[in-house]
C-alpha cells in the first residue's frame, strides 16, 4: 500500500511512453510487481494460471511477456527483491495476513454463490508471494539474463539508493514510499501499459507510464525531503498505518510548511494521538538511513533459450510455440540483437 500522497505529487506527474526509456537502466520493485502478476493475471473467477501439477504460474507469465516487453523497448530493467521485514513493520504485515485470510474465505463463499465477479475481486485481495514464487522468479529472471538484487531489507530503500548512486536511472515501483526513500526519479505502471478493464464495467482505460522526479514534487510543495518523510508519517506509512487520526495530506502538508523544524514535528506527533509501539523517529530514521547494501552486480545477458523453455515449457506446460514465437520477436526487432550483445 505504501504512503497515500497521489493528491500531492499529481501536478508533478507526467505520462510518457515507453519507448522513450531506451538504453535507460531502471531498478523494479520485485514485490511490487508480483503482487500485480499474481492479482491481475487470473481467470475471470480469480482463480490463479497454473499448471497440471496444480503449481500458480500466473507469475511466470507476467515476468516473461512484460520484461521482454520492456527490453524490447531497449529498457535495461534489473529486480530488486525485499530481504527481512524491519521490525517495524510487524503490524503491518499482520494486518495484511489477516485481510488476505478474510479476502481468501471471501472468495470461496463467492465462488459457492456462483458469483463469478465478487470471486475475482476476492481473490485479487487474497494474493501472498511465498519464497516459492520468489525462487521461481529469480531463477526465470536469470535465464532472460535480466539481473535480481537482493536487498538487506525493503526493496524500494534498495532501489532508491541505487538511485541515489547512479547506477540505475530510476525506481520503478507503484507506491510513493520511493521518494520518501529518496529514489532521484520514480517511475509507475511501465509493467502494466496498455488497456485495462474498469472493474464491474465494459469500460476500457488506457494506461501508460508515469515519471515522477523527487525534486519536482520537492519544489512544488516548498519542503524538504526530510520533511516529505514526516509529512508521511502524520498521514501513515507501512510502519505506522493509518498515520494521526484525522490527518489527511493537505493537513499534513500544512503542518510541516507551518512548523518545519523536523524534531519538533516529530515530537508533536508522537505527543498527539500516536498509537503505535514504534517512535516517529524510529521511523524517520529509518525512511533516511535504511538498510541497503553496495554489494550487487547489474550485467545484462542475451536470454537463455533453452533455459527459459526448460523452466516455462518442461517444467510448467507453457506453450512452446507461443514462448518461441516470442523470443523470434525479440530478435527480429530492428537493432535489438545489438542491444543484447551490448548488455554482456
Amino acid at each position: 500500500m505504501g504512503v497515500n500522497i497521489s493528491e500531492l505529487v499529481r501536478e508533478c506527474k507526467s505520462n510518457m511512453e515507453i519507448e522513450t526509456l531506451t538504453g535507460r537502466k531502471i531498478a523494479i520493485d520485485a514485490l511490487n510487481v508480483l503482487y500485480q502478476f499474481l492479482s491481475s493475471i487470473r481467470q475471470p473467477d480469480g482463480t490463479p494460471l497454473k499448471d497440471s501439477h496444480g503449481r500458480i504460474t500466473s507469475h511466470f507469465s507476467g515476468l516473461f511477456y512484460r520484461t521482454l516487453k520492456l527490453i524490447k523497448a531497449g529498457i535495461r530493467p534489473c529486480y530488486v527483491f525485499d530481504g527481512k521485514p524491519p521490525k517495524i513493520k510487524e503490524t503491518t504485515n499482520t494486518e495484511r495476513r489477516e485481510r488476505r485470510e478474510n479476502a481468501r474465505k471471501k472468495h470461496k463463499e463467492a465462488l459457492e454463490r456462483g458469483d463469478i465477479e465478487e470471486a475475482r475481486k476476492w481473490a485479487q485481495q487474497g494474493v501472498k508471494v511465498d519464497e516459492n514464487v520468489i525462487k521461481d522468479s529469480k531463477e526465470l529472471l536469470c535465464a532472460m539474463g535480466v539481473p535480481c538484487v537482493q536487498a538487506p531489507s525493503e526493496g524500494e530503500a534498495q532501489a532508491a539508493f541505487m538511485t541515489q548512486k547512479g547506477d540505475v536511472w530510476a525506481s520503478s515501483s507503484q507506491d510513493f514510499d520511493s521518494l520518501l526513500f529518496g529514489a532521484s526519479i520514480l517511475l509507475r505502471n511501465i509493467t502494466i501499459t496498455g488497456k485495462k478493464k474498469v472493474p464491474r464495467k465494459e469500460v476500457y482505460v488506457e494506461i501508460k507510464p508515469e515519471i515522477i522526479h523527487l525534486r519536482d514534487v520537492l519544489d512544488k510543495l516548498g519542503i524538504t525531503r526530510e520533511q516529505l518523510v514526516v509529512l508521511g508519517i502524520g498521514i501513515g506509512t507501512d510502519f505506522n498505518p493509518g498515520g494521526l487520526s484525522g490527518m489527511g495530506p493537505k493537513t499534513a502538508l500544512n503542518m510541516v510548511k507551518n512548523e518545519g523544524n523536523v524534531p519538533v514535528l516529530l515530537k508533536k506527533i508522537g505527543n498527539g494521538k500516536w498509537n503505535f509501539d514504534t517512535s516517529p523517529e524510529e521511523i524517520f530514521d529509518f525512511f533516511m538511513n535504511p538498510p541497503v547494501t553496495k554489494d550487487y552486480e547489474l550485467e545484462w545477458n542475451p536470454p537463455n533459450e533453452e533455459k527459459i523453455k526448460k523452466i516455462l515449457c518442461d517444467e510448467h506446460d507453457f506453450s512452446e510455440d507461443r514462448i518461441n514465437s516470442t523470443l523470434e520477436k525479440l530478435k527480429e526487432k530492428k537493432g535489438m540483437q545489438s542491444r543484447l550483445d551490448s548488455f554482456r
